[in-house]
């Protein structure tokens, strides 16, 4: 009895599966990752904005959790920097090769 056809069938469907599966994330451009990751800053910083606003007019039940949303806002702030500043001198670096 010969199972290597049977295995090679087997492994080719999971392949195609993994294959597959791999297209679907890939579907996802370095714009569209660009751009979501903009969204969320930008979405800390409305809500860092809000819990300021709300500690300043007293409406704000829970200091704390407004306290951690301006820190989670200035951490993605700061976050947000640091990439564009690495991938405007892996840019520069690039633009330095010799072709």
């Amino acid at each position: 009895m010969n199972i290597s056809s049977i295995t090679d069938s087997i492994g080719s469907i999971g392949t195609k599966q993994n294959n597959q599966v791999n297209q679907k994330e890939n579907d996802l451009n370095f714009q569209d990752m660009l751009k979501n990751a903009i969204t969320e800053v930008n979405d800390a910083q409305v809500q860092g904005y809000d819990a300021m606003e709300g500690i300043a007019t007293g409406k704000v039940k829970n200091l704390q959790e407004a306290v951690q949303k301006i820190e989670e806002a200035d951490l993605s702030l700061k976050l947000g920097l640091e990439v564009k500043n690495k991938a405007i001198n892996a840019y520069k670096e690039i633009m330095k090769m010799q072709v």
